[in-house]
């Protein structure tokens, strides 16, 4: 089973660089959102050191969501999806694994881009290192969260923005935790583990739970 998921991990990695390039447009997304807020609030140093984990968090959130609406529409479109529904690898495992593969590709550039962006927003070094922690361990939750609404719209043409609608509440705690724990990191009443150990609670119970959902969406999608 170990090697049939590996096996099923490179062929989504191999397709996700093939089809769309994820990570690089999440990755330009994310500079962009970046970019543009400075110039909506103004110069002001201190203000953006103080707002910049809330930036980078809501420009991370955003990003994530661009290449979720293939996450299994591409194979619901050939009929890759009813062969993985019939092959002996549970669903949820499946899922699982798609997930992962996504997160891979789409999020963990924008973890390693976070650090680059934050000195565009005067974080300082605490500052950086609370948002890129709380950016690699929050952004898997956002990739599991977000199959849930993957799986619910796969058989909708463009489905994008309803996927978008039903996603974005359930990600709110994971956005209000991450950017406490960024904030808190970089100086603060809340000390950073309180917020941080939060977050990581909830990305091991969308790990858990949000497979299931995700299968079971997708069964019922037949």
């Amino acid at each position: 089973m170990s090697s049939a998921l590996l096996a099923l991990f490179r062929r989504e990695i191999r397709l996700a660089r093939r089809i769309g390039g994820g990570g690089a447009m999440g990755v330009v997304f994310f500079l962009i959102m970046v970019t543009i807020v400075p110039f909506a609030i103004g110069p002001d140093l201190n203000l953006l050191a103080r707002i910049g984990p809330a930036i980078l968090w809501i420009a991370a959130l955003l990003a994530t969501l661009l290449g979720l609406d293939r996450l299994f529409q591409a194979d619901h479109e050939d009929g890759s999806l009813d062969l993985l529904q019939m092959a002996d690898l549970p669903l949820e495992l499946v899922v699982a694994v798609k997930c992962l593969a996504h997160w891979a590709v789409t999020c963990l550039p924008l973890v390693a881009a976070a650090p680059v962006f934050g000195l565009m927003l005067a974080l300082e070094g605490p500052a950086l290192a609370g948002v890129t922690a709380s950016l690699l361990v929050g952004t898997p939750a956002l990739a599991f969260i977000g199959a849930i609404g993957a799986a619910l719209t796969v058989s909708l043409r463009r489905g994008g923005l309803l996927m978008a609608i039903l996603v974005l509440p359930f990600t709110v705690p994971v956005l209000i935790f991450g950017v406490s724990a960024a904030s808190a990191a970089g100086g603060g009443t809340v000390p950073f583990a309180t917020p941080f150990l939060v977050l990581c609670a909830l990305t091991l119970a969308s790990a858990a739970l949000a497979p299931f959902a995700a299968a079971a969406a997708l069964r019922g999608g037949d």
